[in-house]
């Protein structure tokens, strides 16, 4: 076996055990990246309230109850609208009930299983209520559990950030230093433009639902709006479920073609808005990743942490790039990652990564 055969498999080796340990470590590192991405999106309201004086443990303090009220804001809006389509769960359930008939007659029509032996499958697969009930209690548990650590972990990470810096400048060689220290601030402001560039998008999409809903006259128009901008967390896949999400209850209340298809057409039309004049100005160049290495990130981030690793998975790549971006033997990685366009080297038209 040649030298660089051996040195392959080394690399290959070491990959899957890093993968492999995120994978195993995730009750730790789901809640501490989460609470450190959430820190970077505080740190310029925190410096600032620094700057005029304010204690540290204050301010730092005053980014936490920031955030839980921001959280808590958000879940009771939610809530609240969720309460209201839950008004009408008898006309859901009498819709849904009618197309499952349908379903069953047209499976014996042409499958030839009995309406009867259909019924027993299902019956059979159906969950306990006392199933149901340990699932969402276990659930909930889970995820108050690991909302207290991010918590806890933001609230950290804020007031001892200097300290963690120096820490990594101390690990480094003087003529590093700079560098290095050049690396972190990239970092941090590269993760709070994406988190702020990603909020205001947000906002602008539940804008532009909320008015083309609203026009169409689709029932609870308000709460398809926000579900729809919030999906937005996952590209390419969030949007497309808010819409569909919103498409199928549409259909279950009733709704007629024209109004089915003005979903449709509104869709269209927000996701060109969206692709080709939100992004460029709100979220701009220095977070943007490739669509081969986005669902990548995202499919990668669903199999190591499910759920919480696709919202993580875009701005821990970004990061990745940033520090891949300024480590001479990891550029062409940075390279990899990243945007593409046209310019020229040496004379020579070549394709390569966004400054």
């Amino acid at each position: 076996m040649t030298a660089t055969n051996t040195s392959l498999i080394k690399k290959l080796l070491l990959l899957f055990l890093v993968f492999g340990g995120i994978y195993f470590a995730k009750p730790f590192l789901m809640p501490l990246c989460m609470g450190g991405i959430l820190a970077t999106l505080f740190l310029p309201f925190c410096n600032w309230m620094e700057a005029k004086k304010m204690p540290k443990w204050l301010a730092v303090l005053t980014c936490l109850i920031t955030l839980q009220l921001m959280l808590a804001g958000l879940i009771v809006l939610i809530g609240f609208k969720v309460a209201e389509l839950l008004n009408d769960v008898a006309l859901l359930k009498q819709k849904f009930g009618e197309i499952t008939t349908q379903l069953q007659r047209y499976i014996f029509d042409n499958v030839g299983i009995s309406i009867a032996k259909q019924t027993e499958i299902l019956q059979q697969e159906h969950p306990s209520v006392k199933g149901i009930i340990q699932t969402v209690i276990a659930s909930a548990t889970y995820i108050f559990t690991n909302l207290t650590f991010v918590f806890v972990y933001f609230l950290f990470l804020m007031y001892y950030r200097n300290h963690l810096k120096l820490f990594i400048l101390q690990l480094t060689k003087p003529a590093n230093q700079t560098e290095v220290g050049h690396v972190i601030t990239s970092a941090a402001k590269v993760s709070q433009q994406y988190l702020l560039g990603l909020s205001k998008m947000i906002f602008c999409l539940w804008v532009m639902y909320g008015i083309g809903f609203g026009i169409l006259g689709l029932k609870s128009a308000l709460f398809f709006a926000i579900l729809c901008g919030l999906l937005e967390a996952v590209p390419y896949v969030g949007n497309l479920t808010g819409s569909l999400l919103t498409l199928l209850v549409a259909a279950l209340h009733g709704a007629s073609p024209s109004v089915l298809g003005g979903i449709v057409l509104v869709y269209g039309l927000v996701q060109v808005i969206q692709g080709w004049v939100l992004e460029p100005l709100i979220l701009g160049a220095h977070v943007k990743i490739n669509g081969l290495f986005t669902i990548l990130a995202l499919v990668l981030g669903q199999l190591l942490w499910g759920i919480p690793g696709i919202v993580l998975a875009i701005p821990i790549t970004a990061i990745f790039k940033i520090i891949c971006d300024h480590i001479e033997p990891l550029k062409p990685y940075g390279f990899l990652i990243g945007g593409t366009k046209s310019y020229k080297m040496k004379g020579r038209l070549f394709f390569g990564a966004k400054p």
